[in-house]
């Protein structure tokens, strides 16, 4: 391709964005919220309802339900939504006849995200925040944009592949901790003297208990999260630099690369873009929701079946990514056949609206829930059940769906997709509609209700 000297680039204009990469945006930016809650609202129970939130009931049956359905699923698809996204930037961008500048502008574009990542985690307080690794990641796909589809899907199953090998051995190290620990204790029961090497796997023993939180931990949270603004953003500290250094390498690295590599083979195979057969889409999720839910409920039940054992955790964890991988699947193939039968057209288009501003509603979910939860807010952490979350959950979604339509009658972008496309650009971008867009919004929603009838 030869590069255009004068090319014009710019932000995605609305009347080219694909109505199906939105919804499905939409679906996975709600859907995180049905996680992030827990982590949220309440002290150590995402993993394990026995912390807090209850563990029988209601409380019990949302938490197997999400761990079925939603754990690592939404995120996924959200990550190979990232991906898509990125391919569709740069191919249009070079289809313009950018050249060098389609670089500069992608990594502009990635280093600002990075920004916000930290500010989401340091200012806003989410420590489970995705932009952050999606930016440090992010920066090495730019050199795989051209990467033949079956290649891109290869290396995203190997990656994927080494994080259950990763597993499997974090799990024999496990088992031979407690194995070694038990003997050694009950050695030190009997009052027999402990050698140097059993009192080491005496130490580590302990160390490995100790992941199973205490009602003390529980307490020292909750107090923690109930205190004034400063006093969180140092209390958490610690907890977000793991988050942005150690668990970034040893884990997101094979998470979330692999499934930004997948999400682009699967835009460049038109899946996303709803080009495919029904038959393809109906096949997509019936294989999927039958490996990933099958996975998914062996490692739940062996889960509860334990009582919740930290070994046992540890052992499903080898699992964990087929489950989420196939289930992923599964949920894109449902998503495109709700896009594709075009039911429910006023859902769908909230849907897509709150996918064209995503970053803005994922930091609003954060604000939102911060302010109910922490203590310079509602201080409401910790004093909910797990299922009385999600009240909280759907009435966001419902001011999301809501709103979000609303404010693209008047706006051409969300306040933090404005601000991260002017910083990208170099340039202000317009912001408000002018009354001929206005009318061709409104002309171009009653286009998309017949395409999709």
């Amino acid at each position: 391709m030869t590069p255009n000297p004068n090319p014009t680039l710019g932000p995605v204009a609305q009347s080219n964005r694909i109505q199906s990469l939105d919804v499905i945006r939409g679906i996975a930016l709600l859907g995180i919220l049905l996680m992030n809650i827990v982590g949220f609202g309440l002290a150590f129970a995402y993993f394990d309802p026995t912390n807090a939130g209850g563990s029988t009931g209601w409380n019990f049956r949302v938490w197997f339900i999400n761990n079925m359905l939603f754990e690592g699923t939404m995120r996924g698809l959200f990550t190979m939504l990232f991906g898509a996204g990125f391919i569709l930037l740069t191919m249009r961008a070079e289809q313009k006849g950018g050249g060098i500048e389609v670089a500069d502008i992608y990594y502009r574009r990635i280093l600002w995200l990075l920004l916000f990542g930290v500010i989401h985690v340091y200012l806003l307080l989410w420590h489970g925040d995705i932009l952050y690794p999606y930016a440090v990641f992010g920066l090495m796909l730019f050199p795989v944009r051209n990467v033949q589809p079956k290649y891109l899907m290869i290396a995203g199953l190997i990656l994927l592949s080494v994080y259950s090998y990763k597993s499997y051995l974090h799990y024999q190290e496990d088992l031979a901790t407690k194995t070694e620990g038990v003997i050694a204790q009950e050695l030190k029961d009997s009052e027999k003297e402990l050698t140097e090497e059993q009192q080491g796997a005496l130490k580590k023993y302990e160390e490995f208990q100790n992941r199973k939180k205490t009602p003390e931990d529980i307490k020292e949270e909750n107090e923690a999260m109930h205190k004034g603004y400063w006093s969180i953003v140092k209390y958490k500290t610690g907890l977000n630099q793991f988050m942005q250094s150690t668990l970034l390498y040893e884990v997101w690295v094979w998470d979330i690369l692999s499934m930004m590599l997948i999400g682009i083979a699967f835009y460049k195979w038109g899946v996303f873009q709803n080009e495919r057969s029904t038959r393809f889409y109906l096949l997509l999720m019936i294989v999927g929701y039958g490996i990933g839910l099958t996975v998914n409920y062996f490692e739940m039940t062996s889960i509860y079946k334990s009582d919740y054992d930290v070994l046992i955790m540890s052992k499903v964890d080898i699992t964990y990514q087929l489950g989420r991988l196939f289930t992923t699947f599964g949920h894109i193939g449902l998503a495109i056949l709700f896009v594709r039968t075009g039911i429910l057209g006023f859902l769908q288009k909230a849907l897509a609206a709150v996918g064209k501003m995503a970053l803005t509603n994922y930091l609003m979910q954060t604000i939102i829930c911060n302010v109910f939860f922490l203590g310079f807010g509602f201080g409401m952490f910790g004093k909910l059940q797990r299922y009385e979350l999600y009240y909280l959950v759907f009435a966001i979604w419902l001011f999301q769906l809501i709103y979000s339509p609303i404010w693209f009658r008047y706006f051409r972008f969300g306040p933090a997709e404005w601000m991260w496309r002017s910083l990208i650009y170099l340039k202000k971008q317009p912001f408000r509609k002018r009354i001929e867009e206005k009318t061709k919004t409104k002309s171009d929603d009653k286009e998309i209700a017949v395409e999709t009838a």
